[in-house]
């Protein structure tokens, strides 16, 4: 049962932050608002381009690593990248986002992202 709860949360956790990277990639503009930091129509190409990559690799590494790494590597994982969100949660504070998208998105994520590493452990 908590392998299969680890397995599935990490999965989700995967293929939603390849999810947002497409969505950067692909609706920059409506992504860019949705993360709390809202682009400029025309000159933030460059950031919502980086953005997406970013987030579109770490969900196909992730995917990639339970596929032929297993748990433990997954865990390392999802632990070192749960940085991203508390970095982004900082980012949305020093760029006039409000503190109910930096912690009720970003923060949450990184909770939930530590709570998936914490589940692989332990699986």
């Amino acid at each position: 049962m908590l392998t299969s709860s680890a397995y599935g949360l990490a999965i989700v956790l995967d293929l939603f932050v390849l999810f947002i990277g497409a969505r950067f990639l692909f609706q920059p503009i409506p992504a860019a608002t949705g993360y709390g930091v809202p682009a400029r129509q025309h000159g933030d190409a460059a950031y919502l381009t980086v953005k997406g990559g970013r987030d579109t690799t770490f969900g196909i590494m992730g995917l990639a690593l339970l596929a032929f790494a297993g748990l433990e590597a997954e865990a390392w994982f999802m632990l070192v990248v749960a940085l991203v969100p508390l970095g982004d949660t900082l980012i949305v504070l020093r760029n006039g986002g409000t503190k109910a998208v930096a912690f009720g998105i970003h923060f949450a994520t990184a909770v939930v992202v530590l709570l998936s590493a914490a589940l692989l452990f332990a699986a």
